[in-house]
């Protein structure tokens, strides 16, 4: 090994680490050896085996198959697109079904309500339901006549 003269700096400590003298600090300051020609070159790690053409076919058609197999559990599996509408059309079907029956329900209530606290409503409903009428009340019943033909 070849030793190359170093010009020291005050306030600065050289080290020698392997076959290089360093300065240490928060900054590189300068380098003062020199790399030889004749070193022996640096092993190389073994680059791997190149791939194929066919082998490449392969794992794009591996990609391709799993990429596909999850498409398609994504539209039709068990937690899939197509479940998830039917479901949605479900939901709204019942959603539908459930407004029609409060309605319904607050209908009846208003009328058994009525049934409860308004004479008049119990008058009106026999009246129609059951076809009563009040003593010196008469009763005419009208039916429909078919035109008569137009000449």
């Amino acid at each position: 090994m070849q030793i190359y003269p170093i010009t020291r700096l005050s306030n600065y400590r050289i080290i020698q680490f392997h076959d290089f003298p360093v300065v240490p600090g928060n900054k590189l300051l300068y380098c003062s050896s020199r790399v030889k020609n004749d070193s022996k070159p640096a092993l190389r790690r073994a680059s791997p085996p190149k791939r194929t053409a066919q082998a490449k076919r392969v794992g794009r058609f591996l990609v391709l198959f799993v990429a596909a197999i999850l498409i398609v559990d994504g539209v039709v599996g068990e937690r899939g697109l197509v479940a998830m509408l039917r479901a949605r059309r479900q939901y709204d079907e019942l959603s539908a079904s459930i407004s029609r029956l409060r309605a319904e329900n607050a209908r009846l209530r208003e009328e058994a309500r009525r049934l409860r606290d308004d004479p008049s409503a119990i008058e009106e409903l026999a009246r129609r339901e059951l076809g009563l009428i009040r003593p010196g009340e008469k009763v005419f019943i009208i039916k429909d006549l078919k035109a008569p033909p137009a000449p």
